[in-house]
């Protein structure tokens, strides 16, 4: 088969689009992000039932960032959601959120045997988990 500029010139579109697939298929598998939580307590290996960082300004800053990290991609920029996954400003405030935000991160989700959210026990710290959550409560709307 001989190389012409023509042959070459018509190779160029599927090689982009080669380029872009191969983009798209990375972007899908995602590893969290490691969060520092310098300058917060360390909350030990027992589980808190109530976030100790709620209306801490450090903890809601290393939120901030931490649910850009790691949250965001499913529960949206500023936890406004577009719909693939629950908007987190609506988590009810105290003690009954710190409850359902705890179990959900910390063991995720499936539904019918397939991973809607995976758990971040393991990944996450408990300090940055609490910070996400005290983050959210910034953000939080009724």
């Amino acid at each position: 088969m001989k190389l012409t500029l023509r042959t070459t010139l018509r190779s160029i579109p599927v090689l982009l689009l080669a380029l872009i697939a191969a983009n798209a298929i990375a972007h899908g598998d995602v590893v969290p992000h490691a969060v520092d939580t310098t300058g917060l307590d360390n909350l030990g290996s027992e589980w808190r039932a109530t976030n100790p960082f709620r209306k801490n300004e450090t903890a809601i800053r290393i939120g901030d960032s931490a649910f850009n990290q790691n949250c965001a991609r499913c529960h949206g920029l500023g936890a406004v959601s577009g719909g693939i996954a629950p908007d987190l400003r609506y988590l009810p405030e105290g003690d009954e959120g710190d409850e359902i935000f705890l179990n959900r991160i910390r063991h995720g989700s499936t539904r019918d045997g397939r991973v809607y959210m995976p758990p971040f026990e393991g990944t996450l710290s408990q300090e940055a988990m609490w910070a996400i959550r005290a983050w959210l409560e910034k953000v939080h709307v009724d």
